[in-house]
């Protein structure tokens, strides 16, 4: 079988957990720089968003990397 290798890498698997969880808000975070001037309450919002997502995505991912 596949998985009786014991060479096996991973580093594909914690690369897109990484990218999962930090890329999200970090492309919500500059949206949101972006729009800081012209329309304030729809970047904080989005700020808001990053933040929960932030949040939210180091428990999920995290807790997986972890383990």
């Amino acid at each position: 079988m596949i998985f009786e290798s014991a060479n096996m890498d991973f580093t594909g698997v914690v690369v897109f957990l990484f990218s999962l969880m930090l890329g999200p808000p970090i492309i919500l975070f500059i949206i949101g720089l972006a729009m800081f001037r012209k329309y304030r309450k729809a970047a904080k919002i989005l700020f808001i968003l990053g933040g929960v997502y932030l949040l939210i995505g180091l428990g999920i991912c995290g807790s997986l990397l972890a383990s």
